[in-house]
Parts: C-alpha cells; structure tokens; sequence
C-alpha cells in the first residue's frame, strides 16, 4: 500500500480548494451561472475516479453504474477528504459570487 504523509493530503486538499474555486469563480464570471461548478464537480470526480469510458454509462449502464459504485464505496478516507476539499472551494466560490453580488459587485 503508498503511505501518505500528513503534509501530503493537507496540500492536496488546499491544492483541490483552491482549484476548484478559482475555476467555479472563473465560470461564473463568464457565463454568470453562480452554482455551475457546484453542479458539475460530481461529473469531475466520476472522471477523476472512474476507469470507464463515459459513453458506457449510456451504452452499457449494467456494467458501468455498478463499477462506479463500488469504485466509489472503495475509496480510502484520504481521497475522500481530498474531493471534498475540492468540493468545498466549488461552494465557496458559489458564495463568494452571492456575497459579491449582494455588495453591488456587477462584474461578479
């Protein structure tokens, strides 16, 4: 088994915050959709975790739908609390946008 260090998975989950963040802050901007990022980051962590092609969820649902979720119910503690970090910063970026807007931000 890879040990992971405690520095390790602090990192990562700073890493995964700040990522997602600034990417749900950066949509936003763009296209003006405040919870976008929120929305989608299950669809990212499918393909983060996954190693199945996405068309075998329309085309072979049997055999896909059950891999991931027994790729999703092995997943160890560590990963876990890394894509909820990211997770985190996908809805902080949501309410940065809200607090920005209810300043009178127009921009955001």
């Amino acid at each position: 088994m890879n040990e992971i260090s405690l520095v390790q998975v602090i990192v990562s989950v700073v890493l995964f915050f700040v990522m997602f963040f600034g990417i749900g802050f950066l949509l936003n901007m763009l296209l003006r959709v405040t919870w976008m990022m929120a929305l989608i980051y299950p669809i990212v962590v499918v393909l983060i975790i996954d190693e199945v092609s996405w068309l075998d969820y329309i085309f072979q649902p049997t055999v896909s739908w059950p891999a991931l979720l027994h790729k999703l119910t092995s997943l160890q503690v560590v990963d876990a609390v890394i894509l909820l970090g990211g997770l985190a910063g996908a809805i902080v970026s949501g309410i940065t946008m809200r607090m920005l807007r209810a300043a009178g931000y127009r921009m955001f």
